[in-house]
């Protein structure tokens, strides 16, 4: 669905305490005043336009290997390529090289010189350092080039530090340098505004997972004051070359899966998924049982303080059931007609027979580096967004398969071709098919490298149904009326998006995830982070204590690691707000209303995937709906697909230039 702006009220306390009960979501920014500046101090970053590369067999200009700051921690990451439509230049041969004059009078598409927009993407679903290309290819730049954008990959530092090439020389990365870095390179692109054939106000950045957490946070935290220390220690573009300041905000935030919100990332786990289960560190008895519940309860106290409301400026909020279980209120109905609305979306566009199959996402996703080929490529399990098995096999769980065996109806929203009109078909007592297809999917054979893929192909409405309900009647759909009605949370939870990781989902017991790294620091790569864990931890010790599996050092360990400071000296929470779109759009954070936030937005998320919480998006999604300046948000959960491009019909990158395209009418 598409959601339409909604209301936020920020907590009248709490913005009477920040100063901020005149601001509803102002977008004031950080930004400091134009002062008296060295015009001089970037001059290091103008780009040559004698430097360009032509590639006339696709019309394409590109520049690779463009230093975006003047002090990089790590050049190989700090670092851009610049790819343009080439009728946007009217080049001259230099050399082995192109000097570049702008054709004021070209059109690309819908677009001229003067106007076409930037498109940058985050190419990591779980925000490993993305380098800047070194070779040239124009294998899939085509579909945002030949529409009149101009594509821009930009490498980052990503979750870790590492070594600079052939030396011991150690740099920084973890939050919130990725962040930092892309920041950066929009001011780069602004720098050189007057020497590149765009409109450099109109920046989109695009991202999946951690990256489209990223991609958030540029979307929401544009001129933050949170991250000035850092943009000046790798000297990014503060002002232009008259001396007038420049901005970071960018027009525009894309995003699929998004992984965000560090600060309620495992409380929120907990309440939309991990209390439902009652296995492996959910058991009863286990101490983690416990800490499960409590996350859950402390996530219902937290949307409490979020001020978030609904599209009637209703409050949203989660009330306490007979068990002391947050499963009551308006946030609950709301989170519940969310699901239900993209259930009546998937039958209000999809024809029957109905064919599923497996989604499959390989990491990176997006064209720009080929450099990245399938040998370094990794393949991501839809369902929990863990990196697969290097022979393409099943992850932690195969992810066409649900809790309750009814998997194939759990994937219920792709738009591929029948995979039975091979003939290998076979009808199920309830009305589904099953066929194996050649196309790019669950499991690839080691020895033969072929594909195979197991296809489900449903007659009818009926059968799909029946198929999701199982040996329980827990959704129905009216085909007269168009409506789909679901029995609880709790139910949805069950047949489609079971818990599929431990309690501390992202801050894990054992500080393994890849989360605990991005909150590490130099010579700690990998550090607790969750405040709400670890006051837990401090404030029940005694009551764990009596429980399976506890081990006292755990209270110590979060204690210690949330106090640790970075290189800059910020302080763990800090830097959790860095990585938290929340940060700026919440009268619950002190950011609030200090941030220039992107006046377009579009999210989609997989509703069937496990890899992290649907409140998240739906959080951050609401409160964009309220937030002044913001023009639109494309919210779109997408019924029956993973962790994921998730889309409800099309190419992901196609509908992306699309939506692009639309902003900019």
């Amino acid at each position: 669905m598409d959601m339409s702006r909604r209301g936020f009220l920020a907590l009248a306390g709490a913005a009477s305490a920040m100063g901020l009960a005149a601001c509803r979501g102002n977008g004031k920014s950080d930004k400091p005043e134009d002062v008296k500046v060295n015009l001089n101090e970037y001059k290091k970053l103008a780009i040559d336009d004698s430097a360009w590369n032509y590639d006339e067999t696709n019309d394409c200009y590109y520049q690779l290997g463009l230093p975006y700051c003047t002090d990089p921690a790590a050049g190989s990451y700090e670092s851009l390529a610049i790819y343009v439509p080439g009728a946007y230049f009217k080049g001259e041969k230099s050399g082995d090289t192109y000097r570049c004059k702008i054709a004021s009078d070209a059109r690309v598409g819908s677009f001229t010189p003067k106007t076409a927009p930037v498109v940058m993407p985050i190419n990591s679903a779980r925000l490993s350092a993305q380098s800047c290309p070194t070779a040239y290819s124009y294998e899939g730049l085509g579909t945002y080039l030949k529409k009149g954008l101009v594509y821009v990959y930009a490498g980052f530092r990503g979750r870790s530090g590492g070594y600079v090439s052939d030396s011991s020389e150690q740099y920084s990365g973890g939050a919130p340098w990725p962040v930092v870095d892309l920041k950066a390179a929009v001011r780069y692109l602004r720098y050189n505004a007057e020497s590149l054939p765009c409109n450099a106000k109109r920046l989109f950045v695009f991202g999946y997972g951690a990256g489209g957490g990223v991609s958030a946070c540029l979307g929401a935290l544009g001129d933050c004051g949170i991250f000035t220390p850092y943009l000046s220690k790798i000297g990014a573009a503060m002002h232009d070359a008259d001396g007038k300041s420049i901005s970071d905000r960018v027009f525009g935030s894309a995003s699929w899966c998004p992984i965000t919100s560090y600060d309620t990332a495992d409380s929120g786990y907990e309440w939309m998924m991990g209390q439902f289960a009652d296995d492996g560190a959910r058991a009863d008895g286990q101490w983690t049982k416990a800490l499960s519940d409590d996350l859950a309860t402390a996530y219902g106290k937290l949307v409490n303080e979020l001020g978030l409301t609904g599209a009637d400026d209703k409050a949203l909020k989660l009330e306490p059931v007979q068990d002391g279980s947050y499963l009551s209120g308006t946030y609950y109905d709301y989170m519940l007609q969310t699901i239900e609305g993209s259930a009546e979306k998937f039958f209000s566009t999809t024809s029957f027979p109905y064919t599923y199959t497996p989604g499959r996402l390989v990491d990176p996703a997006f064209p720009g580096d080929p450099n990245i080929n399938s040998d370094s490529a990794v393949e991501i399990d839809v369902m929990t967004g863990a990196v697969e098995d290097a022979s393409g096999g099943a992850g932690e769980k195969d992810a066409a398969s649900a809790a309750d065996g009814t998997a194939a109806a759990s994937g219920a929203s792709s738009q591929a071709d029948s995979a039975a009109a091979d003939g290998n078909a076979g009808t199920t007592a309830d009305g589904s098919a099953t066929a194996k297809s050649g196309d790019a999917g669950a499991g690839t054979s080691a020895s033969s490298g072929v594909t195979v893929v197991q296809s489900t192909v449903y007659n009818d409405a009926e059968s799909y149904v029946s198929a999701l309900n199982g040996d329980d009647r827990w959704i129905t759909y009216s085909p007269s009326a168009g409506g789909v009605t679901i029995t609880s949370m709790w139910d949805f939870v069950k047949h489609c998006r079971p818990a599929q990781k431990g309690v501390c989902a992202f801050d894990a017991l054992d500080r393994s995830t890849t989360s605990n790294q991005l909150f590490g620091v130099d010579d700690e790569s990998s550090l607790h982070f969750d405040e709400t864990v670890a006051t837990l931890l401090g404030d029940n010790a005694d009551k764990y204590s009596d429980l399976k599996g506890w081990k006292d050092d755990l209270v110590s360990d979060w204690a210690q690691d949330i106090v640790k400071l970075d290189s800059l000296k910020t302080d763990m929470q800090s830097r959790v707000n860095a990585m938290n779109p929340l940060y700026a759009l919440s009268g619950h954070y002190a950011g609030f209303g200090s941030c220039e936030v992107a006046p377009h937005w579009r999210i989609n998320t997989g509703l069937f995937q496990s890899a992290t919480a649907l409140c998240a998006d739906v959080n951050l999604a609401v409160a964009l709906g309220a937030y002044d300046g913001v023009k639109d948000v494309a919210f779109t959960p997408v019924w029956g697909r993973g962790f994921e491009l998730a889309e409800t019909s099309g190419d992901a990158q196609e509908n992306f230039v699309s939506w692009v395209t639309d902003c900019c009418k």
